[in-house]
């Protein structure tokens, strides 16, 4: 957790971005439980084949190869493989080429096998195990791959750094602008939809319940919304956070300033969306109301400090639904005390 900074010790755009702290996007749990089940499959399968060649090849009713090192050496190569997958999967939307080679050489082995089988006109026990896997990982390593790109054009709209430092000059409710808040602590700014969306009171809830263990990191919770002040008062007394400093922005200037921009089709009402709608607004009670603002918007998470954007989380439906304890925890990877 970085120390309480002072005003001289504001940092320079350069020492903010030495660690790349600002693309850091949180993985999410369908990746990171994917990239663990195909990373652990990959460990046992290259040790069992590195360790214990000659039974892995009777399973599959396969000739012994003399020498056999060559088969071992693929055997430690994929038990690697596995491990760096394990390894890299609570940031695995960063390691987009990682993911790419996996996808590649999966790709590759089941158009092999598939191309093999047609020539030969025979099948194996080997071959069709082997073309059944790769076919599902290649799906799997295809969908990370595209939520991957997703959050890299996500992050590409960002503002720039000049346009956000004006823009967080606008005051809160409490008086004090989004900048000054940022030099006082970090500030986790949390863009909000319109406030009869069950998604955005959803994560007003979710807010109320973290909100001790984001504030114990040493964040501050900034709320931006887009409702008239005289309306949101009542509407965030509702879950406990009426004492959370709030801006209003009916205009969304702060949020075009931060590169949220209005939904399609699919952010909004795709299939994903009305099932976690039904969840959110039926089952978990949040319901729906009024309209206020602009039903389009999508919204977002960014956290700031000293006037500087280091993390973000950036929404790629409106469904999506951050882990805001887990998010300001991201400060510390690496050790943002080095910035204050």
């Amino acid at each position: 957790m970085p120390s309480r900074p002072t005003e001289s010790k504001s940092p320079s755009q350069t020492q903010a971005n030495t660690h790349g702290l600002e693309r850091v996007a949180i993985c999410p749990r369908w990746m990171v439980r994917s990239l663990r089940v195909v990373g652990a499959y990959h460990l046992v399968l290259g040790l069992a084949i590195t360790l214990f060649p000659f039974a892995v090849l009777h399973a599959f009713r396969m000739a012994e190869p003399r020498p056999v090192e060559p088969v071992q050496a693929i055997g430690a190569f994929v038990a690697c493989l596995g491990l760096a997958y394990v390894l890299a999967a609570p940031y695995g939307i960063q390691n987009w080429l990682l993911i790419f080679t996996g996808l590649l050489s999966y790709v590759s082995v089941a158009i092999l096998l598939f191309h093999g089988g047609l020539q030969q006109h025979r099948r194996s026990i080997f071959t069709e195990s082997v073309l059944g896997t790769a076919a599902f990982w290649s799906v799997v390593f295809g969908a990370m791959l595209l939520r991957s790109y997703r959050s890299y054009i996500g992050g590409r709209r960002i503002a720039s750094p000049e346009v956000q430092e004006f823009a967080l000059r606008v005051r809160a409710n409490t008086g004090k602008s989004i900048l000054q808040l940022s030099k006082e602590q970090p500030v986790m700014l949390l863009f909000l939809r319109h406030a009869g969306c069950m998604f955005c009171r959803e994560a007003l809830a979710d807010v109320a319940a973290q909100r001790k263990q984001i504030e114990a990191t040493g964040a501050k919770v900034v709320l931006v919304h887009m409702s008239r002040e005289s309306q949101a008062r009542s509407f965030f007394a509702k879950y406990g956070l009426e004492d959370v400093p709030r801006v209003s922005d009916p205009e969304r200037a702060l949020y075009r300033a931060f590169g949220l921009g209005r939904g399609s089709l699919v952010q909004l009402a795709g299939p994903a969306v009305w099932l976690r709608a039904i969840r959110a607004a039926i089952l978990d009670r949040h319901g729906v109301g009024r309209l206020v603002g602009d039903v389009f918007q999508m919204p977002g998470v960014f956290l700031v400090y000293h006037g500087h954007v280091v993390l973000s989380f950036i929404h790629h439906s409106v469904a999506d639904r951050p882990d805001y304890g887990q998010f300001v925890l991201l400060q510390s990877i690496p050790d943002t005390g080095a910035m204050g």
